[in-house]
């Protein structure tokens, strides 16, 4: 795959980098893992298979030899040869022809038949930028680049072989639709702020900061402060856990995050709701709503439940 035109901060990535967080290593990989997986799913992959996050502006790829791409995320448009391909979709592409990628709003997630084959690192293939290393030599795509693609395993044949139009009729479900609200579980510190800090952080909007990136989200708006020390012995922290540093305005951490912080956290942002802080961008408003963490638990178990299902639905299909 021959990258003509690479957009901006666009890069490989997995399911992430597991097992090496006790060494200072970030998990890395797609700040929405879950969309990655099913488009990995549509094309035949394997869930971990590589592909392609995308920010922002327009990405151009061509291809050696015939492949199936499908995508999910934000708002985008993408041509494949020039037909539209929409969203949750199967789509081929010939040898030859281009796929346009033009990003408008958010992040997207880009699969290929038989993902991308960059070299592993530490059991992953994904891009971490601020350590340099993964994905493509640890940094994002630029113009010309080549990225070498794996053979195509018997389902992904089987899905184009079947694949009567240049589009799939039928599509991966919907898992989440955009919210301004972010559900989050009580904090390791949640304690160590007082009710009406803890009732205005949950009544509030906060707006995102735009030096906001793939490590945090910053939040701008009313101080949230602890009335214990605001700053404590280092401690684990991993995505989702929202930080309140000295200035009063939390973070909430993405993949690309630390290991270890050490301001007060006053939540963690459930899983299946890490897709929608990823969607968030510069001056966008966001809330929290506090659940149980037998709720989150349940939405996850939820939403795992509808992917094996979605998986067994194209395995019955095509295999």
């Amino acid at each position: 795959m021959i990258v003509l035109s690479a957009g901006f901060q666009t890069t490989v990535q997995d399911c992430g980098r597991f097992g090496f967080r006790k060494f200072g290593v970030a998990v890395a990989g797609a700040l929405d893992p879950v969309s990655l997986r099913l488009m990995n799913l549509v094309v035949g992959n394997d869930q971990a298979a590589a592909g392609l996050e995308i920010a922002s502006g327009r990405v151009r790829l061509e291809f050696d030899d015939e492949r199936l791409i499908a995508w999910c995320g934000g708002e985008f448009e993408v041509l494949a040869g020039g037909t539209p391909v929409p969203q949750l979709h199967c789509a081929r592409i010939s040898a030859g022809a281009i796929c346009e990628i033009q990003a408008k709003r958010g992040r997207a997630w880009l699969a290929i038949s038989g993902g991308i084959d960059v070299p592993e690192v530490l059991g992953s293939r994904s891009t971490d930028l601020r350590a340099h290393f993964g994905g493509q030599n640890g940094r994002a795509l630029r113009d010309k680049d080549t990225l070498s693609l794996g053979a195509p395993n018997a389902l992904a044949m089987s899905i184009g072989l079947r694949l009567t139009e240049a589009v799939s009729d039928w599509s991966a479900p919907l898992l989440f639709m955009p919210r301004p609200v972010l559900r989050i579980v009580r904090g390791g510190r949640w304690d160590d702020f007082e009710d009406g800090v803890r009732a205005k952080f949950l009544a509030r909007k906060f707006r995102v900061a735009m030096n906001s990136d793939r490590m945090g989200l910053r939040l701008e708006g009313d101080q949230i402060l602890s009335a214990k020390a605001q700053e404590l012995p280092s401690e684990a922290v991993a995505p989702g856990t929202i930080q309140v540093p000295r200035d009063g305005g939390p973070i909430v951490l993405l993949g690309d995050c630390q290991t270890i912080g050490g301001y007060p956290k006053i939540g963690h942002v459930i899983t299946v709701d890490l897709a929608r802080a990823a969607q968030l961008q510069p001056l966008d408003e966001v809330g929290f709503e506090l659940v149980t963490l037998a709720e989150a638990q349940e939405l996850l178990l939820a939403q795992e439940s509808n992917i094996a299902l979605f998986r067994a639905g194209l395995q019955a299909r095509f295999a």
